[in-house]
């Protein structure tokens, strides 16, 4: 596995290297460039030295002619020693070109020595005038030693002055050199580079991506890294994890259907209840014989009693027969106004009801017995407990794709513990109610009628009333117009 460190550390390494072989590569060309001068300026000082030498040789003699000194003789001796070692390096200074001159130069150093000899031995012999003489001889070709040096050393210039202008332009290339070479190993350490950082970056960038995929819920969205290194570890431990977060997804939505298919099954076993009540006895038995009794009142001037027969027998009548499917709001209102009547009938002035309706809106189609076990519910604990009057407003109003029924009371209210409750299915209804559906009851019909779970809202504040409010779409699914 080229793990990403190992791709840091090569890419530090061919750094080096190349960096290296830049700095050896200069340093030897300029280390045989400064051997190659140093050569040239050996020459020139050796041929100085046999010059000076020379020169120094004539001046020791003359003080020796002139003092007889034994420490003169001595120098003279020491100079001729080291001139006679500087003519076996004279020797290597010659090539095809200064052949003549070098050995025309090594005569001449022979020959000033011998000289130099002849001199002293004639003052030993005290000849004065034959030692200057061979002294005068001396000075001649120490002289011509010197003009030899100066013409040798202008050769040198001369032969090597194509060698000067080599190694100047070669200098010139050399740095030319440099700079290309500079800008080729710089491309060569980008593009390397930028291909280890994108065999990096790239498998980073791919995570990211996928992460924000499956942070927006998309979990099949496998991620792919085209690499050998840790990132290809960590690309596949996160479709592992997204693998088991997208089963564990599953299992959810499976007990969430479960659940719903259940609460169904209770709906449905409590309508069976329902109708296993409704059926021992003959509902129609019982509203025919309350019409009958309805008409016998009216004809016995017991209006009031007659109307109340009627509304009971219509809440009966809707109650037995369209339980089991949808109605419209016109419907729901309908036996509302029964179930009011009723109610105002055993409570009189103790009930206030008032209603505010946007009769456009009756059409709306709904559950069965969704408002009465409503009104009922308030008539319950916001009227019967007290003894002087209570108030009940209900009101139907448009909200474009909506359509927003509201009842509300001025009873004591309740907690926001029990409005959770009740809002959640938790609270389990009491008995009382003339339907036997309960507020909970009425709110899973309708999340299961609508198929949404944001339709009801309760505010209430204790001892300031409960406002239940129904948010209903126009349409399931959408908006129609009613």
């Amino acid at each position: 596995m080229n793990s990403v460190r190992r791709k840091i550390l090569i890419l530090t390494s061919v750094t080096v290297v190349m960096m290296l072989v830049i700095w050896f590569s200069f340093t030897i060309y300029n280390r045989q460039t400064q051997e190659q001068y140093n050569e040239i300026l050996q020459r020139y000082l050796l041929l100085n030295e046999v010059n000076v030498a020379s020169q120094q040789l004539i001046t020791d003699l003359n003080l020796y002619l002139s003092t007889s000194d034994p420490d003169q003789y001595q120098k003279i001796d020491q100079i001729k020693d080291s001139l006679r070692e500087k003519e076996a390096d004279v020797w290597s200074l010659g090539y095809q070109e200064n052949e003549f001159e070098i050995v025309n130069y090594v005569h001449l150093t022979d020959s000033l020595i011998e000289t130099v000899d002849r001199s002293i031995s004639l003052h030993l012999q005290e000849d004065t005038e034959a030692a200057a003489n061979e002294f005068n001889d001396a000075t001649r070709i120490a002289n011509y030693i010197s003009d030899t040096t100066l013409a040798l050393v202008d050769k040198e210039l001369k032969t090597y002055d194509s060698f000067y202008r080599h190694i100047i332009e070669q200098s010139v290339n050399i740095n030319q050199l440099g700079v290309w070479l500079f800008l080729f190993l710089s491309f060569i350490l980008i593009v390397l580079t930028y291909l280890i950082a994108r065999s990096i970056t790239r498998p980073i960038y791919q995570l990211t991506e996928a992460a924000n995929q499956l942070s927006q819920g998309h979990f099949d969205t496998e991620v792919h890294v085209d690499s050998n290194d840790e990132m290809a570890f960590l690309a596949k431990t996160f479709n592992r994890m997204r693998l088991n977060i997208n089963n564990l997804i599953s299992e959810i939505q499976l007990k969430a259907q479960l659940e719903k298919e259940l609460q169904e099954s209770k709906l449905l076993l409590q309508e069976s209840q329902l109708r296993s009540l409704q059926s021992q006895i003959n509902p129609h038995f019982l509203f025919n014989t309350l019409n009958t009794i309805s008409k016998k009142a009216y004809l016995e001037g017991s209006i009031e009693t007659s109307d109340l027969l009627v509304d009971v027998a219509g809440l009966l009548r809707y109650n037995l027969k369209q339980l089991d499917r949808s109605v419209t709001l016109y419907d729901e209102v309908t036996v509302l106004r029964h179930y009011i009547d009723i109610q105002k009938a055993l409570l009189t002035d103790r009930l206030q009801f008032t209603e505010s309706i946007d009769f456009d809106l009756l059409g709306l189609d709904m559950p069965a017995l969704t408002l009465q076990p409503i009104i009922e519910n308030a008539v319950i604990h916001a009227i019967e407990p007290r003894e002087s009057g209570g108030k009940i407003m209900f009101r139907v109003s448009d909200l474009e794709d909506h359509v927003l029924i509201e009842i509300e009371d001025d009873g004591p209210g309740m907690t926001e513990e029990k409005k959770i409750e009740l809002i959640e299915g938790l609270l389990i209804p009491k008995e009382g109610h003339s339907t036997g559906i309960g507020f909970t009851n009425v709110i899973k019909r309708l999340r299961i009628f609508y198929g949404s779970n944001n339709l009801v809202t309760i505010d209430s504040q204790i001892n300031r009333g409960t406002k239940v409010s129904l948010i209903l779409p126009k349409q399931k699914g959408g908006t129609r117009n009613v």
